[in-house]
């Protein structure tokens, strides 16, 4: 019971301040980390805050004060027992979102891999066993013509043919690599079955092309050539086909009883988790074929550009495997 009224006022004010003034900053500054001790300093000014307001109720005469208690418990309490999301994209948990989804289904991801080496080792074969299904398997104009030509010209050029275009053109590569990645994932309403089509046909195109390089002797050049790009774009390429078996197996069930659309439920954040982190490698893999791949020997050495696929392939390995292990 409170006897002397300005005395308990004078002696709490001090503790009411402090309340409002790490309220106010909280509320200014949401996303701040609090250290325990601040935590527990805050905890223990809500609780004599509300003491003291439980003790003035007896005092019919302070409505003033009460209201002002009142309403500084109340944003005490808010911000103790507060269980919303912030409303500002955690970018951090965003990006954790992509490997920890893509680890969470590396059973698709290896069916996306094995279907489009199968592809890749038609493609090998058809060229091996007559060299005219190139034609067929390359619908390419600048795939026709013979390797050792190609890496002649692209050898021997003195000008920058894309002077001018490169911003237009890393735009166009993004744009149709990021349809396909989409594709691959759209196509597994069709139960899979598009997913796979999509996946070995773009298996077959890489073989024959790697094959046609390799047996004309220029290995080196297709090295140099598709590694910047490649170690990034194909692995993206897959991950969209990841998403389509995913979709794919939702829908299916395989004997799960749930209802399809809980299923569809339970997949759909990773699902955009790993399109989204794919969609962002396209990104870099477009600005990297019109800024590096498209230039060779002597304008950048062959090794040089290997090297630095290479690197890109074994960050982007422990970023998919790695990062955001608890």
């Amino acid at each position: 019971m409170i006897i002397d009224l300005p005395r308990f006022v004078a002696a709490e004010r001090v503790y009411w301040d402090e309340l409002d003034a790490a309220l106010a900053k909280l509320e200014a500054e949401p996303e701040r980390r609090m250290p325990v001790e601040e935590i527990e300093r805050l905890h223990y000014l809500y609780e004599r805050c509300s003491s003291d307001l439980s003790r003035l109720d007896t005092f019919a005469t302070e409505p003033h004060l009460r209201t002002f208690l009142e309403s500084l418990v109340s944003r005490a309490y808010s911000v103790i027992h507060e269980t919303r999301a912030p409303g500002r994209i955690r970018w951090k948990s965003a990006a954790l979102a992509f490997p920890r989804a893509f680890r969470r289904h590396l059973g698709a991801f290896r069916l996306a891999v094995a279907i489009t080496l199968l592809g890749c080792a038609f493609g090998w074969f058809a060229l091996h066993v007559d060299p005219r299904n190139k034609a067929i398997l390359m619908p390419f104009p600048g795939l026709q013509e013979p390797p050792s030509e190609r890496v002649a010209q692209e050898e021997s050029a003195r000008q920058d043919r894309l002077k001018g275009v490169k911003a237009s053109f890393a735009a166009q590569l993004m744009t149709h690599n990021t349809q396909v990645t989409i594709l691959a994932l759209a196509l597994g309403v069709t139960f899979g079955v598009g997913t796979l089509i999509l996946l070995f046909y773009n298996g077959v195109i890489l073989g024959a092309v790697a094959t046609d390089y390799i047996v004309g002797g220029q290995g080196v050049f297709l090295a140099g050539w598709l590694l910047p790009h490649g170690s990034i774009e194909i692995p993206a390429i897959l991950l969209g086909g990841q998403a389509g078996f995913i979709l794919a197996g939702a829908l299916i069930g395989w004997g799960d009883r749930t209802p399809r659309v809980v299923r569809l439920r339970a997949v759909a954040a990773d699902l955009v988790a790993i399109v989204s982190g794919a969609g962002v490698l396209l990104i870099w893999a477009g600005t990297v074929e019109a800024f590096v791949s498209q230039y060779h020997q002597p304008v950048i050495p062959y090794g040089l550009k290997i090297a630095f696929g290479l690197c890109e392939l074994v960050v982007l390995s422990f970023f998919l495997g790695w990062v955001g292990r608890e």
